[in-house]
């Protein structure tokens, strides 16, 4: 039997909370084209995703991968932290 190639999707996105126990929330943020005028235009959501060790601060940019789902809200883990945000 062949190995399954893993397709995970990534995304890179900067924390906007981290106040939850093993969680956090990522601003994911997209530039796409208006389909009638052109423009382009910044599209942004926020997702949650698990953070085993509670590492991730906010403002850190960060990696995040899809998984299975953990819980009601989380199908995203942090893969790595790409960038800290600079200490106040």
């Amino acid at each position: 039997m062949a190995d399954k190639k893993t397709n995970t999707r990534t995304l890179t996105g900067k924390i906007v909370s981290d106040k939850m126990d093993k969680s956090i929330t990522v601003l994911v943020e997209r530039r796409v084209t208006h389909p009638v005028y052109g423009k382009i235009l910044t599209k942004s959501s926020k997702i949650k995703a698990h953070d085993e060790t509670n590492d991730a601060r906010m403002g850190d940019v960060v990696t995040i991968a899809e998984c299975a789902p953990i819980s009601k809200f989380k199908s995203w883990k942090l893969v790595n932290i790409d960038e800290r945000a600079l200490a106040e």
